[in-house]
């Protein structure tokens, strides 16, 4: 097992496939203009499934496909049948029947709010129906899925109750997620946070008691809670309670910058070794030797700023690198 310097293993890879996305989410890509990933730097599908054999060998045995949107990439399919069918992968998360069929195990899908003005608001598209409808056919085909909902104060902080019940409707469960100081342009403020303990009480009012779910080997971000009647639902609180010391995660973009940290403001290049035909001892190397220099602990350090946090201070950094953007890098 691979670990860093606080003997956390490398044992969870995000694969963005593309930076591009349908929808402008406020907390995400809230701007009119973004600059891309140059077509001929991203990775092809070869190139991708190449680097997680290496990923592989070193000790992941988990790979969730991440974006942008990663539906927006062409022929996503063949690339999940190529991860799909890798020995030593136990899972591979998030089209649905084609994606089904060529090995995808599960799948996550975000809403954030059931309201169609608020969507509309929040996403800058009319979309809400037709995420819905992704949403029944995804749990036609693979049953049980999840929903990602990102809170914000005084923007969909009263659907939390609904939102649940929609998750059961649909044999769903609903993670929500602190609003996160993430994405230079997404205008972050602390004040609009709603807190793990505000999201448990809020709920605790409408339907009584919630118990943890206790899971001690898990590093999974999301702390899993069940009503009184059994239904179960997450909440990922990174922002005001951070789990970096327990983070087995990192993340690989589009275009093959490898990011130790969703904080991280610099990556290491995979492509470029990789595209020059270095050996795969060569890539073992160069993974190996990062990760187990790593110390990374980002959201504990935001949180340690205060009110002072932000990520990306100067709107050109951005234009300079795009990988500082949520969307480039796959949260």
């Amino acid at each position: 097992m691979l670990l860093d310097l606080l003997n956390r293993p490398l044992r969870n890879l995000r694969l963005s496939v593309t930076d591009r996305c349908n929808l402008r989410c406020e907390y995400c890509m809230p701007e009119d203009d973004y600059v891309w990933l140059p077509r001929e730097d991203v990775l092809h599908f070869e190139e991708t499934s190449a680097l997680v054999d290496v990923f592989l060998a070193l000790g992941v045995h988990k790979t969730r496909l991440t974006g942008g949107e990663p539906l927006l990439r062409r022929d996503l399919p063949a690339l999940v049948r190529m991860i799909a069918s890798k020995p030593g992968l136990q899972d591979l998360a998030d089209q649905i029947d084609a994606l089904h069929e060529a090995g995808l195990g599960r799948i996550t899908v975000s809403l954030d709010t059931l309201h169609r003005d608020r969507f509309k608001a929040l996403a800058r598209f009319d979309e809400l129906d037709r995420v819905k409808t992704g949403i029944t056919a995804a749990h036609r085909v693979f049953g049980r899925i999840k929903i990602d909902t990102v809170v914000i104060r005084s923007v969909n902080d009263d659907e939390l109750d609904a939102l649940v019940e929609y998750g059961r409707s649909v044999n769903a469960e609903v993670r929500f997620i602190e609003y996160m100081d993430v994405g230079g342009a997404s205008r972050w403020s602390p004040d609009r946070i709603v807190s793990r303990r505000e999201m448990l009480d809020t709920l605790s009012r409408r339907y009584g008691r919630i118990e943890r779910i206790a899971d001690p080997g898990s590093s999974a971000p999301a702390d899993r809670f069940a009503l009184p009647d059994g239904t179960t639902f997450g909440v990922i609180s990174s922002t005001t309670v951070p789990f970096c010391r327990t983070c087995d995660r990192s993340r690989l973009t589009a275009d093959g910058m490898w990011y130790l940290c969703l904080y991280a403001t610099r990556g290491v290049d995979l492509r470029a070794p990789l595209r020059r035909g270095a050996p795969v001892g060569e890539l073992t190397d160069l993974i190996s030797s990062t990760w187990r220099e790593r110390a990374d602990r980002g959201a504990e350090e935001r949180l340690s700023l205060g009110d002072r946090r932000a990520f990306v201070p100067v709107q050109d950094l951005l234009r300079k690198d795009p990988h500082l953007e949520m969307h480039t890098r796959g949260g």
